[in-house]
């Protein structure tokens, strides 16, 4: 079944769809805000509206298509294996579950051996809280103010106030704790009750607008929690596999966590894979009671598979010199738009291919995001500060998509400016 080519789907019914069975008030606020998208054709770093809008995609959906809408590559790795696997069952070891884990081993620090899979970010967060808290017999997880690190059952818990508090996700009083960034003496103050299981910190703030961290701020956070006998969880959701131009991004800062979650980009938007990495304390469970935990498709045969080849293609040398020349081109490029439009974008952060650009205004989404996607990109803003927009390139972007993002930005500030 061709679901682009039936001419009795269209793009009016599939909203309407959705608004009736599937999300009204998502649906309706990008209509509201004359920005409704069905998505149609996708391919490399370009998707289609069903209504033939084509648009320049930078948001990556939080680094979800690092290597492209429907890398071939990717897509022929998991038909390869549909010919000879499927989920497999969680109880059995796996041969792809098997080799995934040695190269996921292979790929970090020492000592980070031990893999445990699961289906998306938030659930892996989870499963190292879980490690954390059996490891340490404790149950405080610290976690930095303005984070996010998803939306299931524990690690919603650890996030900001608007993702946790209309579903009364709290926790029990004092089990969540959130601390500034780079502000080490709030955190050991916290950390010195001796009563907190883990510190779990995105190593950019994707949320909160990719700010980067003081130098020696996240190692010093690692000192503090070897000091006082809890676990660092270092969530590279959004910022591992090659976006910073190393492996993960904490390699930036000198020091090794204990854990290590990973997931979007690490599917290759093909198949819903994630992963939590463990030293040996961290993964004590695995050794004690490893059947106390599990996960139906975490780990699926399947997705295996396709994990290593997204592993294959981001590690390769021609993959990491196009990420070191396109940070380059990213600081040229974004720097004589920021001189351009200087007043209005007020400067940026970055590591690798990843940026926060700096607008003076009140919401992005609304000031920004709207006159790019008029000129056919499409970005976002960040949620808990709302005057920074995302950029988020992919691994394997190519000179001409660059030309053409640049131009296209010059025409979306240039709007964005006048409507101020």
């Amino acid at each position: 079944m061709s679901f682009l080519n039936d001419p009795n789907i269209t793009k009016a019914d599939i909203i309407d769809k959705s608004i009736r069975y599937w999300n009204p008030s998502k649906t309706q606020e990008w209509i509201d805000r004359g920005m409704s998208i069905v998505i149609g054709k996708r391919e490399g770093y370009y998707f289609w509206d069903m209504d033939g809008r084509k648009f320049l995609n930078i948001h990556i959906n939080g680094g979800t298509y690092n290597l492209g809408h429907r890398n071939p590559e990717v897509i022929k790795a998991l038909v390869d294996a549909t010919e000879e696997l499927d989920v497999g069952n969680h109880h059995f070891p796996g041969i792809t579950k098997a080799l995934l884990a040695e190269k996921l081993a292979n790929l970090c620090p020492e000592g980070l051996d031990y893999v445990c899979y699961s289906t998306c970010g938030g659930e892996a967060v989870d499963v190292a809280i879980k490690s954390a808290r059996y490891a340490t017999k404790r149950k405080k997880v610290i976690s930095i103010t303005g984070c996010y690190h998803g939306h299931t059952g524990l690690s919603v818990s650890t996030g900001d106030a608007v993702f946790k508090d209309p579903f009364l996700c709290q926790g029990e009083p004092g089990c969540f704790v959130q601390v500034p960034l780079n502000d080490l003496d709030a955190m050991e103050a916290e950390l010195k009750k001796e009563d907190a299981a883990c510190v779990i910190i995105e190593s950019l703030l994707a949320t909160y607008g990719f700010p980067i961290p003081d130098k020696g701020y996240l190692a010093g956070v690692k000192k503090l929690c070897e000091k006082y006998g809890t676990l660092y969880i270092a969530d590279e959701v959004q910022t591992g596999l090659m976006r910073t131009g190393k492996m993960w991004c904490f390699e930036h800062e000198g020091f090794v966590p204990d854990m290590i979650v990973t997931a979007k980009g690490f599917g290759g938007g093909i198949y819903p894979i994630s992963a939590t990495i463990m030293n040996r304390k961290a993964g004590c469970w695995l050794f004690d009671i490893g059947r106390m935990h599990g996960s139906t498709c975490g780990g699926s045969e399947l997705g295996c598979a396709v994990a290593m080849k997204v592993l294959d293609i981001s590690t390769r040398p021609e993959t990491v010199a196009l990420v070191k020349k396109n940070t380059a081109r990213l600081t040229e490029g974004i720097t004589a738009l920021k001189e351009k439009y200087d007043g209005f974008f007020r400067g940026f952060t970055q590591r690798g291919v990843i940026m926060g650009l700096d607008f003076d205004c009140k919401d992005a989404s609304v000031s920004v995001t709207k006159p790019l996607f008029d000129n056919g990109v499409w970005a976002h803003n960040s949620r808990l500060r709302p005057n920074i927009l995302q950029l988020k390139l992919g691994l394997l972007c190519d000179d001409a998509f660059l030309d053409e993002l640049f131009e296209k930005m010059d025409k979306g500030l240039a709007q964005a400016v006048k409507m101020r």
